[in-house]
């Protein structure tokens, strides 16, 4: 085990978009990083770890906690980035639906939870965030998504009832809840039409969700937040 003083900042969902832009900040802010997702590819340096594998499988997060801290000895964040997004009328989900949906965002945040948070404990503090969305808080009738709210509302209560439970022993917890970003998960046939949800007129970059995380991150008196970053879209249209 290799005990560095470089703080370690675990992320899932990490092969494109928000993921890779969170890790390339941590590596900027000089924090050692371990990253997982399905088809992330291996890595040779010595501060970037990458575990591949389906973080909706608990033995994925047994494993990215394994290699975080066999490789560098702690766990001082932890980014709940991995979503999965299905947009239906209610009726329309069928089983194979929730199980994904519910899979990727609940499994796939409560063991890598579990375990990074009890790491956290044994080192004396932590921070957790998990990655949500602004139509728990504001349902939109043009996105239909039940599931996502079913799931990121979950992650959005999660959140709040983590920093309580660990406020008194230096572990905080926060939620970043974003409008539509502009990310390789989106056709660029309709921006205009997600551009035009939000009230500032334009979808979202991923240089703004990665400005909010690093935000929380060196905010120590915040946690239990669920800062939304959504070009005014839960305020009201």
């Amino acid at each position: 085990m290799n005990n560095s003083d470089k703080k370690v900042a675990v992320v899932t969902g990490a092969s494109q978009g928000i993921g890779a832009a969170l890790v390339e900040a941590y590596r900027k802010l000089g924090y050692a990083v371990v990253a997982t997702s399905r088809t992330i590819a291996a890595s040779d340096e010595p501060d970037f770890v990458t575990v591949q594998g389906d973080i909706a499988d608990p033995a994925t997060a047994e494993r990215v906690a394994a290699a975080a801290i066999e490789r560098f000895g702690r766990i001082d964040t932890l980014i709940n980035n991995a979503g999965l997004f299905v947009a239906k009328p209610f009726t329309a989900y069928t089983q194979e639906d929730y199980a994904a949906v519910t899979g990727v965002n609940l499994t796939g945040f409560f063991r890598i939870t579990q375990l990074a948070v009890e790491q956290m404990l044994r080192q004396g503090g932590g921070h957790v965030v998990q990655i949500t969305t602004s139509l728990v808080d504001h349902a939109l009738s043009a996105v239909p998504s039940v599931l996502a709210s079913l799931t990121k509302g979950g992650l959005q209560s999660a959140t709040k009832a983590l920093a309580i439970e660990y406020a008194p022993r230096g572990i905080r917890s926060n939620a970043v809840a974003l409008g539509v970003i502009r990310t390789p998960m989106h056709s660029e046939e309709h921006f205009d039409t997600f551009a035009a949800l939000h009230p500032v007129g334009r979808m979202g970059e991923i240089s703004d969700i990665v400005d909010a995380v690093l935000f929380l991150e060196n905010a120590p008196f915040v946690t239990g937040e669920v800062l939304h970053v959504d070009g005014g879209q839960s305020a009201g249209h």
